[in-house]
């Protein structure tokens, strides 16, 4: 997968950094073939100003990534709701082997304190940002 229009790639702002190095939940939305939304809950990281997601090369978001790249996320802070941030972007790159294991235990030792614990069928996708904005209303 790669991005052919990389002058749309958005800096990602400190507040929404903030966001996606703490152990917060994510939603993110793809593509149905239909066109329709597909949103599932996630756990999202950095890798190289790029938004990492773990997920099964089998499942409906995979199949839906592989098929229309376009993605967006939603993210709130886990202690303080009312922060959150938005993201529009596209997977550019699918990783697995060794460097995907080497993201995915980074995420799990984010969000669980432990190295993976299932060793098979897991790829990342890394998201490049075209839209990012963060907010607080409360």
């Amino acid at each position: 997968m790669t991005n052919d229009d990389t002058s749309r790639t958005a800096t990602i702002a400190e507040p929404v950094r903030r966001l996606l190095e703490d152990a917060n939940y994510a939603h993110l939305a793809t593509l149905l073939p239909n066109g329709a939304p597909h949103s599932v809950p996630m756990w999202v990281g950095l890798e190289d100003g790029r938004i990492a997601v773990m997920t099964s090369p089998d499942s409906r978001k995979a199949r839906n990534l592989e098929r229309d790249p376009r993605v967006a996320l939603s993210i709130t802070d886990h202690d303080r709701p009312f922060v959150m941030a938005t993201v529009r972007g596209r997977v550019t790159e699918r990783v697995d082997g060794d460097r995907g294991w080497a993201i995915i235990d980074r995420l799990s030792q984010k969000y669980i304190g432990q190295p993976y614990p299932l060793r098979t069928d897991r790829v990342i996708y890394l998201i490049e940002p075209e839209y990012a904005y963060a907010a607080s209303y409360g």
